[in-house]
């Protein structure tokens, strides 16, 4: 399964890019997410809960970041488990183009399934999978402007 996608997030590239690494704002964002721990700088731990279809399943997996080319473009891979609901493993390249005030942030994901997952067939895995990655990316980009505004806000003087 392969998922390619672009959004334009109304906060500069190093705003953008230091959100995609604050396990807070992740956490809120990844629909169903009930736990995100950050290891180090490239290493993330999540519990997520979601249905399929008629499958439901808590997922329990680990990320691994590769920020060598960040803030540009930075790779992640990661694999995760729902018991008898099955697995799913995958990996992601996203890119932030600079657009002043304003970050282009592209992804192309690639994942495989197995277990009952496997078995609900492509179509309703795949359509399932991009109303996901479209909710996260309208969560975060809502999240990296409300923390803009908060952060443009002028301070109190007492």
């Amino acid at each position: 399964m392969e998922l390619k996608e672009e959004i334009l997030i109304p906060a500069p590239r190093d705003r953008v890019y230091a959100a995609l690494n604050d396990p807070e704002i992740l956490k809120e964002s990844i629909p169903g997410c009930e736990e995100l721990v950050k290891h180090s700088d490239t290493e993330l731990e999540a519990k997520v809960v979601l249905k399929i279809g008629p499958v439901k399943a808590r997922f329990g997996g680990n990320v691994t970041l590769d920020p060598s080319q960040a803030p540009e473009q930075f790779s992640l891979t990661g694999e995760g488990s729902g018991g008898a609901a099955g697995f799913a493993k995958g990996s992601a390249t996203v890119e932030l183009e600079d657009r002043g005030a304003e970050t282009l942030l592209r992804y192309d994901a690639k994942a495989e399934i197995g277990g009952k997952l496997a078995q609900l067939g492509s179509r309703l895995v795949q359509s399932t999978a991009k109303k996901l990655a479209a909710k996260f990316f309208a969560t975060f980009a809502e999240k990296v402007t409300e923390a803009q505004a908060v952060s443009e806000q002028p301070a109190e003087t007492a």
